[in-house]
């Protein structure tokens, strides 16, 4: 079979849409790919062609993302997809090529992020888990918090529709942003059509989007965009519930009230809070922490597309003086040898004998700062050269606090 990949065409965007939705076994309404089309960029979506038959696309939008000491360009690749009946035949290897090398040459990122809908796809391209996250299934009955929860008398609380207070929700994710690795900034299109839309769809069997904002004389400081469902059991006793979809606060005050007001919510006897950081406060917050239920998944997935560009671009927590052999069979310009010097923030090629050898997709995963290298040197996928080389060079790499997407995109 010979595969084309290319650009998209100017009149194939409906192609597009549909190749997707039948990767994805999806059935969206017909809005949605108009929604799509407000936040997609159309000159960086490629197609995969066998003969006139378009089987299978890939994207990237143009974020700024934060990394350890401040945010970079990076690229976030999304609606990767191929029709069923290529499967398995050289199209996803040849997209994901094919955009690697692009991105290279192109040189406006030299890091790539996503979310894999399936965890073992993406390591064979060089992507490694950079993050991962929470899913909390919390009854309120177990909600109590400790008596240290923070406090503020001039803190309120407030119901507001969520379209209404975009200001105030934008306010505290801008506040939040900087300080976490793995958190992007989000454009006025992709807050209405990714994060407030409320249609049937979007509902998924739960009722409207609703707002909480914790907010004082100057403006919001907290809030939490959330789902309520209405139930009662077969004794009458109210068993609704709270599908949490985003949560934040710009102190620890704020952080707590707005919890307070989302576990408190009458009628409801469980909260189920997806893709919380794996550090997320409210573990301190309650009082008896094993009722969170918590479920540990995969978060983003980190891509080194240029290796020294990455490296330099980011801050370290410890001095490091370093040289490190890459292994890279995708992007074949990273592979060779680097020197990282932590104190200058550069890493330039050398051929000075390595300390340590260790393959693309770990670096990646430890990109963020919340991937420590012993697990992967114990898996036998790291070789320490230098005695003592995979300990600085960890203790350099790690951060606080923990690498966290929130959204995926």
């Amino acid at each position: 079979m010979s595969i084309t990949v290319r650009p998209l065409g100017g009149s194939e965007w409906p192609a597009f849409v549909a190749v997707d939705y039948e990767a994805f076994s999806a059935t969206y309404p017909l809005e949605m790919a108009d929604r799509w089309r407000e936040v997609v960029e159309l000159d960086r979506l490629l197609t995969a062609f066998d003969g006139d038959l378009m089987v299978g696309g890939a994207g990237a939008l143009s974020f700024e993302m934060t990394v350890p000491g401040g945010p970079i360009p990076v690229a976030g690749v999304t609606s990767v997809g191929v029709l069923p009946s290529h499967r398995r035949r050289g199209v996803l290897t040849a997209l994901m090529t094919r955009q690697l090398h692009g991105l290279h040459e192109d040189g406006r990122e030299a890091v790539a992020a996503l979310y894999a809908s399936q965890a073992g796809i993406y390591g064979r391209f060089g992507y490694g888990r950079a993050a991962d996250t929470l899913s909390f299934r919390i009854p309120t009955h177990g909600s109590a918090f400790t008596r240290s929860a923070p406090a503020d008398p001039a803190l309120r609380l407030r119901v507001a529709a969520p379209a209404d207070a975009l200001p105030g929700l934008r306010r505290v994710y801008d506040a939040v942003r900087p300080g976490r690795p793995g958190m992007y900034a989000r454009s006025d299109g992709f807050w209405k059509t990714e994060i407030i839309p409320d249609t049937e769809h979007d509902r998924g069997g739960m009722g409207p989007l609703r707002c909480l904002i914790a907010e004082d004389a100057t403006g919001a400081r907290g809030y939490a965009l959330f789902r309520a469902k209405a139930g009662w059991n077969e004794h009458g006793v109210p068993d609704g519930e709270v599908r949490l979809l985003e949560l934040m606060a710009s102190d620890p005050a704020a952080y707590a009230l707005v919890w307070r007001g989302v576990l408190d919510r009458d009628l409801c006897s469980v909260v189920h809070a997806g893709r919380r950081p794996v550090d997320d406060p409210i573990m301190h917050l309650l009082a008896e922490p094993r009722q969170l239920n918590a479920v540990w998944l995969d978060d983003l997935w980190i891509r080194l597309v240029d290796v020294d560009r990455a490296l330099a671009a980011r801050a370290y927590a410890a001095p490091a003086d370093l040289v490190l052999e890459i292994e890279d069979e995708v992007c074949p310009w990273n592979a060779g040898r680097l020197r990282l010097v932590t104190g200058k923030a550069s890493c330039e090629p050398t051929g000075a004998p390595p300390d340590l050898t260790l393959p693309v997709d770990v670096l990646g995963a430890a990109y963020l700062g919340g991937r420590p290298l012993r697990a992967a040197a114990d898996a036998g996928l790291v070789r320490e050269h230098r005695p003592g080389a995979l300990r600085e060079l960890s203790a350099a790499m790690a951060w606080d606090p923990a690498p966290w997407g929130c959204r995926v995109f």
